[in-house]
């Protein structure tokens, strides 16, 4: 899970043959910053793509405070003439993981523990947000 103009928010280490919906609860329970009160004005929006489209996935989003909005592919926001408003931002993602595997250790898994592998995943991350926030502020 990342955010758009910084970095990843929460990171769960999975088997790569478990579907993504299966680890929606575990990636929400792991987000590091406090979403706004939900009781509040603010909603906290959160974006999907068409592998959490089902209602076992959005029950979850909701269970946790979040607007969720789940587009397929091609399915875009578009105003009252069907023209596209705004472009989906799934780069960040992309831009993330490729961040990410700038890392040797992440790029080819050496660890046999998961807790390693995670331990050495939230490191990357870290210093991720630390180039990004040291960038923003000189």
């Amino acid at each position: 899970m990342t955010e758009a103009d910084g970095g990843p928010l929460a990171v769960v280490v999975a088997p790569a043959n478990r579907h993504d919906s299966l680890v929606l609860q575990d990636i929400l329970e792991a987000v590091v910053i406090e979403p706004p009160d939900p009781h509040t004005e603010l909603k906290q929006h959160l974006c999907l793509d068409k592998a959490f489209d089902g209602a076992p996935s959005e029950a979850t989003v909701k269970v946790f405070g979040y607007e969720p909005h789940i587009r397929r592919i091609g399915e875009e926001k578009k105003d009252e003439k069907g023209r596209k408003r705004h472009k989906a931002r799934r780069y960040v993602v992309e831009r993330t993981i490729s961040w990410l595997n700038r890392c040797r250790a992440i790029l080819i898994r050496w660890d046999k523990k998961a807790e390693n592998y995670l331990g050495f995943i939230q490191l990357a991350c870290a210093l991720l947000w630390f180039r990004r926030r040291h960038r923003l502020t000189t």
